[in-house]
């Protein structure tokens, strides 16, 4: 049997222009190689799976001018992760070895993984190492909490804040993983994969990984995404909000028994059901469609189901909504709550008439 390579591995970017949704850190980094303005110490911040190792490894590449695949490569590059290698004894280790020039190209590159897991001790033994390198070595730090690294180290690093990668961008990369792949798959279940991987993208492609074993050679399908990462169907709230529509609750409450009865927990519903109604917002302005993170057909849906809806009605719904979330793990009778929240959506317009004749009742009392 031949060894399987996950696809963020096989597919881990070579050079800059590979790299996702980075390039005001790219475009930078290859003009100061370029230029010849590389700083010897950098710090690299973001959240996690989003390039900022794969960046490391390309700038160490970069600058001593070795090709792609060159040997030479791990020898000029040291890796250490800093959440199982932080004491002063790891740091003095590896000042040690900062003192031999490279044999081969002209710089050493020390990728530090995870530093604000080094001990403060270590950061001190640190410091004057990072601000006076000798000129063949550059120091790449790498964090995900960029807060936790002392301030001493912050000011002598330049800093690059990786962004977290656009749902678009996930999806359009795992597009050509699947084509080079040769594996079909539809464009929703795409969309999902990279919603679920929420801005990481090798977070995106071990998911897709998983469908693809999942399929066993079939096409790549959105009931496949859903079934298998438990997503609720965009289906279900669609018909939540019809049934709203009607302002009679009876739809609303048996399509919530059903999606009980198939396993989902309540508040994921009404997390869900937040996320649509603030979706139906956002479609009712064609400036704002944009900001919607869903396939082109799915964007037509939300259009058409806001035009029904006023927005003050779709604001007191998502006003109710976020009332049960934030109520939902310390009440004792969960499932009633989520009820009583959709009964009173599905009255909102009731109420309002009635507490506009009660004011206009008072106003003829009172002339």
């Amino acid at each position: 049997m031949d060894s399987f390579v996950v696809s963020a591995r096989k597919y881990r970017p070579l050079g800059f222009d590979e790299v996702v949704g980075q390039e005001h850190i790219t475009t930078t980094l290859k003009n100061a190689i370029d230029n010849n303005k590389l700083a010897q110490a950098l710090l690299f911040c973001g959240p996690r799976g989003v390039g900022k190792t794969t960046c490391a490894r390309i700038v160490a590449r970069m600058i001593n001018g070795f090709e792609e695949k060159a040997e030479a490569n791990s020898l000029n590059i040291f890796e250490l992760d800093a959440a199982s290698n932080n004491s002063v004894e790891d740091i003095r280790n590896l000042i040690d070895q900062v003192r031999y020039p490279p044999q081969f190209g002209k710089f050493k590159v020390y990728i530090i993984d995870e530093v604000h897991m080094l001990s403060n001790s270590a950061f001190n033994a640190f410091l004057k190492t990072l601000e006076e390198p000798p000129p063949y070595a550059v120091f790449i730090l790498a964090t995900t909490e960029k807060h936790k690294v002392i301030p001493t180290i912050l000011s002598r690093c330049q800093i690059f804040d990786f962004n977290r990668i656009q749902v678009s961008d996930i999806a359009k990369q795992l597009r050509k993983v699947a084509e080079r792949e040769a594996i079909q798959v539809e464009d929703e279940a795409l969309h999902l994969i990279a919603q679920k991987a929420d801005g990481a993208l090798r977070d995106g492609l071990s998911i897709f990984d998983l469908m693809v074993t999942f399929s066993s050679g079939r096409a790549v399908t959105f009931k496949d995404v859903i079934n298998n990462l438990h997503i609720l169907d965009y289906e279900y709230y669609f018909k939540v909000v019809d049934g709203l529509l009607t302002e009679n609750p009876t739809q609303p409450l048996l399509l919530l028994d059903d999606i009980l009865r198939i396993g989902f927990d309540g508040h994921n519903f009404i997390a869900g059901l937040s996320e649509h109604l603030r979706n139906l917002l956002v479609s009712q302005d064609s400036r704002t469609v944009a900001l919607l993170e869903v396939p082109d057909s799915v964007k037509e849906r939300y259009v058409r189901q806001a035009q029904a809806a006023t927005p003050s009605l779709l604001l007191s719904w998502l006003n109710l909504a976020n009332q049960c979330d934030i109520n939902y793990k310390s009440s004792k009778s969960q499932r009633l709550l989520v009820e009583l929240a959709l009964m009173k959506m599905a009255n909102v317009n009731a109420v309002f008439n009635t507490t506009a004749a009660d004011t206009e009742a008072v106003k003829k009392k009172v002339s």
